[in-house]
Formats: structure tokens, C-alpha cells, sequence
């Protein structure tokens, strides 16, 4: 492992892997630490998901949001990954000095909203100030807890080959709504981050399947670093076509340009879903009534062959092994 800390460790793909093992890991390994979005812990004869999250995204502001909503989505759907119902959420803020009270002000509205929208409450709080040049404006830490009410058992250890893979809308938009908010190719595009809170979208997919593998939330790496962590977890393959991904034009045109793979965009509102091949055609069925999961699909399977790898069936009609992420693609981005 590298002897300094560099971008790519926070990128979510080999590198912060490594760090989380040979740093994070070999010091606070336990029964309760998880390599999911949230960690399941049992309270009486309650079942809790426990999770955590920092935001330092940059710019602060993208179209469809800014790092107040971005922070409670992020935390919405840890929590909803592991089928439980968001209840409560704490906040914690280090605000650099001169950072405008507008501003915040702005940024609280929205996470207010989004909150309302989620149904979480927030329920305990901490602001620091830091000097000038100290931190980039302002930073966001966000803790959740939600209850686990359906008998489910939500892991990316439990993908199973025969098992469908969906994806619960296109791919890439958060990754490119910032880079467009950053304007540092002068692409004038409205391409809108697809960042949203997803309980309700778990929650209808469980009123028709407890039977589902795994649910994830693919944020750092987007959609290709969370099928490598599911095919590393579960230890077995995961075969896509890529003809079946969807991705939309906008965002299609900017990866086309500027020679980006959708799959490793990171999306703010677009989850991984892994299931028994019996109940893929009715959760995309319930998936299409839903606000945010309208274009919902089915992009491959697990397999027993190639473990721990991803490969991609391509419009062509050629099978490509799908690079495994490494590196940092779009520094701070949530």
C-alpha cells in the first residue's frame, strides 16, 4: 500500500479497499463491522441498521441539489439498502470561516425537505468553524438509524449465481452533473444529478419480494465498483449486457467526449439490486410505478464462472472482462 494518503483512497475502488483492510480494519475489526451500506444490529428483539456517512462534495451546489439534500439521501438509502425504515439522523457541520449564512441557510432548507420527504427526524446535531483555508467551505458528517421490519436479509455476500441484476434507473448522472457544475471543459449541458431519497423505492420492492439478495447504493464507483464489491463478497461472477444499461443520451454524449464509462459515475439515487430470477419481471413491474425508478431494468446475472470478476456481453456481440475500478475517476463528489 501506498505510504501516504493520496485522492485515490477515497475513490471507493481498489485503493480505498486497501486502506479499509490494512488501516480501518486491523484496528477495529468485530462481529458488528460490515463491508454494507449500513451495519445490522440487534437491540431486544428489534433488528436496527446503524450507518454513517461524510459529504465534502465540490462545488457545493450541482443541478438537483447541494451537499445538505446529498447528505441525507446518502444516509436515507444506507439505511434503506439494509430494508430499514429511516427514523432518526444526526448532523454534524465544520463550516469554514466566511462561508455565507445564506448559504447555509440554503443548504438546511433543503436537508429539512429531503428529511420530511424520507420521513427521518433529525435528533442531535454539532457545528465547528474552522479557519480560513482551514477546510473548502463546508463539510457534512450525517449518522443514521433505521428499523428493520421485514423479515429480510440484505447482503452483497448473499448474490447467488442465477440471480438478475437491476439497476433502478440510468446510470451516471451525479457523477455528471458535477463534473459539468465544475466547469473546467466548458460543456454547457443540463444533465440533472439523480440524487433522491429511496425508502419508498425499497419499500415497495419489499411489499412484493422478501426474497431479495441484495440491495446497494451506488454512490463512490458507481454501478461497475459496486458490482466488483458484490462479485468480491459473494464470490462469484456477474455477467452484463451492455445493451440493456440504461444510461441517458446527455449523459451517454458527455462520457462519449470526454472518454468516461457511465458505469463508473457515481449515481446519488440509483440503487443495485440483486435477485432470485423468479421476482426480477415483478419488482421491475413495481419499479416503474415509482418516482424515481421509471426506467428501471434488468442489465445481466450472476454466474458461477469468473469469481470476483465483472464482464460485460457488448453490443457487438464480444465478451470483455469490465476493468476493475481503481483510481480515482472524479475526486469529491459526495
Amino acid at each position: 500500500m501506498e505510504e501516504f494518503i493520496t485522492l485515490n483512497h477515497g475513490a471507493g475502488g481498489k485503493q480505498t479497499s486497501e486502506l479499509i483492510d490494512k488501516v480501518f480494519k486491523k484496528h477495529f475489526e468485530n462481529p458488528c463491522l460490515t463491508s454494507d451500506d449500513a451495519s445490522v444490529l440487534s437491540v431486544g428483539n428489534e433488528k436496527i441498521a446503524f450507518t454513517t456517512d461524510g459529504f465534502i462534495v465540490s462545488p457545493y451546489k450541482f443541478n438537483g441539489g447541494n451537499i445538505g439534500k446529498l447528505s441525507i439521501c446518502g444516509t436515507v438509502n444506507d439505511l434503506a439498502c439494509m430494508g430499514a425504515e429511516p427514523l432518526y439522523i444526526a448532523t454534524a457541520f465544520v463550516i469554514e470561516e466566511g462561508f455565507p449564512i445564506s448559504e447555509l441557510e440554503e443548504i438546511t432548507s433543503y436537508m429539512e425537505k429531503t428529511a420530511a420527504e424520507a420521513g427521518i427526524k433529525f435528533a442531535a446535531g454539532d457545528t465547528k468553524v474552522a479557519g480560513k483555508g482551514q477546510v473548502d467551505k463546508i463539510f457534512i458528517t450525517t449518522t443514521g438509524i433505521g428499523r428493520i421490519t421485514q423479515r429480510v436479509n440484505l447482503s452483497g455476500a448473499n448474490a447467488k449465481p442465477g440471480d438478475k441484476v437491476i439497476v433502478t434507473r440510468d446510470i451516471g448522472r451525479h457523477g455528471s452533473a458535477i463534473l459539468i457544475a465544475r466547469n473546467e471543459f466548458g460543456i454547457d449541458s443540463d444533465i440533472k444529478s439523480d440524487c433522491a431519497p429511496l425508502w419508498g423505492t425499497v419499500k415497495d420492492m419489499l411489499s412484493v419480494s422478501e426474497n431479495i439478495h441484495t440491495i446497494r447504493d451506488s454512490t463512490r464507483g458507481g454501478v461497475g465498483t459496486v458490482l466488483y464489491e458484490i462479485a468480491g463478497q459473494s464470490n462469484a461472477g456477474i455477467v452484463l449486457d451492455e445493451d440493456k444499461i440504461p444510461v441517458d443520451g446527455k449523459v451517454s454524449g458527455l462520457c462519449g467526449m470526454l472518454g468516461l464509462n457511465p458505469l463508473y459515475l457515481a449515481c446519488e439515487g440509483t440503487l443495485v439490486v440483486i435477485c432470485p430470477p423468479e421476482d426480477a419481471d415483478k419488482l421491475i413491474e413495481t419499479l416503474h410505478k415509482g418516482e424515481y425508478s421509471e426506467n428501471a431494468a434488468v442489465i445481466g446475472e450472476v454466474v458461477s464462472d469468473y469469481p470476483g470478476k465483472v464482464i460485460m456481453n457488448t453490443e457487438i456481440g464480444s465478451q470483455t472482462l469490465l476493468p476493475e475500478p481503481q483510481g480515482e475517476l472524479l475526486p469529491r463528489i459526495c
